[in-house]
């Protein structure tokens, strides 16, 4: 994705969307998100306020779902009711930042989090009959953040 990103001269291009839209990164996209990357360093967006670990929870052989129950917020927000997560060779986010609101965890590791405009999941939303995470971020656009 690097690569690509900076072969076709979009990484400049997504950061400055950002500063006006809301984005929302899931698995490697949340990598993108991040401050910081670990395992190894790399480039980021830097759009939200949190150190990430690609791979955390192991090789795809080790890809999961798991049943997660939502934050109060997260459920006042879309809907009560645990929610799947599809996670394929996931990263894992590893410190957060004061201004990030943690949105689901999967025990004590924050799983999807949201700083102003933008979220990041570090699971697969989109491999889930589960819709009430785009619709949060739907109405993220609608608001205009």
């Amino acid at each position: 994705m690097l690569k690509l990103l900076g072969d076709e001269g979009l990484f400049d291009p997504i950061i400055q969307f950002a500063q006006q839209h809301p984005v929302m990164g899931t698995c490697a996209g949340s990598i993108l998100m991040a401050e910081e990357v670990l395992s190894p360093a790399q480039n980021s967006f830097g759009l939200i306020a949190m150190t990430v670990e690609r791979n955390a929870y192991g090789r795809q052989a080790d890809s999961s779902i798991r049943w997660i129950e939502p934050t109060t917020e997260f459920a006042e927000r879309t809907a009560p009711g645990r929610l799947e997560t599809v996670f394929i060779r996931a990263p894992m986010i590893r410190n957060v930042g004061a201004a990030l609101t943690v949105l689901l965890s999967d025990g004590s590791d924050p799983i999807l989090v949201e700083q102003g405009r933008h979220l990041a999941a570090t699971f697969h939303p989109e491999l889930s009959k589960d819709r009430r995470l785009h619709a949060l971020f739907l109405d993220k656009i609608r608001s205009g953040g």
